[in-house]
C-alpha cells in the first residue's frame, strides 16, 4: 500500500505538519543551538564555515562537510572583493529567513507559490566603525520588498501571510530586539 505524500512548494506537508505536533508535545524538540566559525586570512578577508549544530540537546550529524563562506569588504572599505561583507551577509540572512518562512507556511495553508523574491536593502554609516563620531555603528534602517505570485491564493491571504512571517522570522526577530551578545577572547 502506498502513501500518497503532500508536497507543495518543494515543502513536504505531512513532515511539517508532523514536525509542528511532535514541537508540540515536547518542546525541548524546537531548541537548537547553530554555530558558525571564522578565520581571518589576510586584509579584511575572512573564510567561514558552517557545519554542527544541536537540536534537543544532541548534535546533529547530518552535514558530511561544512559551508564554507568567503567574507571580504570592497576595495572603497580596503577589501579585495573576494566576497561580501558581513553586514551585506546579514541583510542576505533576513532575505533567505523570510523567503523560507513564507513558503513553508504557504505550504502548510494550502498555498502554491510560484515566485518568491526578496530585495533587501539597509543604511549604515561607517564612522563609528572608523573610530569617528557618529551615529550607531550598525544598520539604521532595513528595507525589505517581498514579490510572491501564486495561482491560488488571494492577494488579502498573501498579504496576511506577508505580515505574519515578519512576526515570526527568527532573524527580523533579533535584528528588531536587543538580544545578549557575549564575546570572550583567548589569547594564546
Amino acid at each position: 500500500m502506498s502513501t500518497t505524500v503532500t508536497v507543495r512548494n518543494g515543502i513536504d506537508v505531512d513532515q511539517l505538519v508532523g514536525t509542528i505536533e511532535a514541537i508540540k508535545d515536547d518542546p525541548n524538540l524546537g531548541v537548537f543551538t547553530f554555530r558558525a566559525s571564522s578565520s581571518w586570512k589576510d586584509g579584511t578577508y575572512n573564510k567561514g564555515a558552517i557545519h554542527a549544530f544541536t537540536h534537543a540537546g544532541a548534535e546533529d550529524e547530518t552535514r558530511a562537510t561544512p559551508f564554507v563562506l568567503e567574507g571580504d569588504e570592497p576595495p572603497i572599505l580596503l577589501g579585495s572583493n573576494k566576497g561580501p561583507n558581513a553586514v551585506e551577509l546579514l541583510l542576505q540572512a533576513l532575505g533567505f529567513c523570510y523567503a523560507v518562512g513564507y513558503v513553508a507556511n504557504a505550504a502548510a495553508r494550502g498555498i502554491e507559490i510560484t515566485r518568491m523574491e526578496y530585495e533587501i536593502e539597509g543604511d549604515l554609516d561607517v564612522r563609528p566603525f572608523l573610530g569617528i563620531d557618529g551615529p550607531r555603528p550598525g544598520f539604521t534602517e532595513i528595507r525589505a520588498k517581498g514579490t510572491v505570485s501564486s495561482p491560488n491564493a488571494t492577494e488579502e491571504q498573501l498579504v496576511e501571510l506577508y505580515q505574519y512571517v515578519q512576526d515570526t522570522s527568527p532573524v527580523r526577530d533579533s535584528l528588531a530586539h536587543p538580544i545578549p551578545v557575549k564575546t570572550t577572547l583567548e589569547v594564546v
